[in-house]
């Protein structure tokens, strides 16, 4: 599952880091992109702010179904930060089809580890899950 603003964010022949966790029945699938990968009018229309020390955090919750599997919409919270800055992390939805999907802008220090956490409740869902990472990034 992945959002044209990830495919297009990356350079050709670049490969797709997008990882996914399992939460019950749900299926909660993110990316970290450094913003320079994205063109300046992709960037633009998601109103995404291009610089050598910022990323953006991609976010998109799928329920599996009987059917097959379905995009949800989700309520976010989430924060990031490293041994010197911490950021709470501000969720813009996008809708694209049948797809759903939640960015998040940040700033980050290069090579230093981001760590985050982010709680989310599908649409629907009797519960809030919380989900932990972390992710080394460099300046490009």
């Amino acid at each position: 599952m992945l959002s044209t603003l990830t495919w297009l964010a990356l350079p050709s022949g670049t490969a797709l880091a997008q990882k996914m966790e399992k939460f019950g029945p749900y299926e909660l699938y993110y990316s970290v992109v450094n913003t320079t990968f994205l063109d300046p009018e992709i960037a633009s229309n998601y109103d995404i702010v291009r610089g050598e020390k910022r990323a953006i955090l991609n976010l998109a919750v799928r329920e599996n179904l009987a059917a097959g599997s379905a995009a949800r919409a989700t309520k976010l919270k989430g924060r990031t930060w490293d041994l010197i800055q911490s950021q709470t992390l501000e969720f813009s939805e996008v809708r694209e089809g049948n797809s759903t999907y939640y960015i998040a802008e940040f700033q980050f220090i290069n090579e230093e580890w981001r760590f985050f956490e982010i709680d989310f409740r599908p649409e629907g869902a009797e519960q809030t899950y919380t989900f932990k990472f972390k992710q080394q990034l460099y300046i490009n």
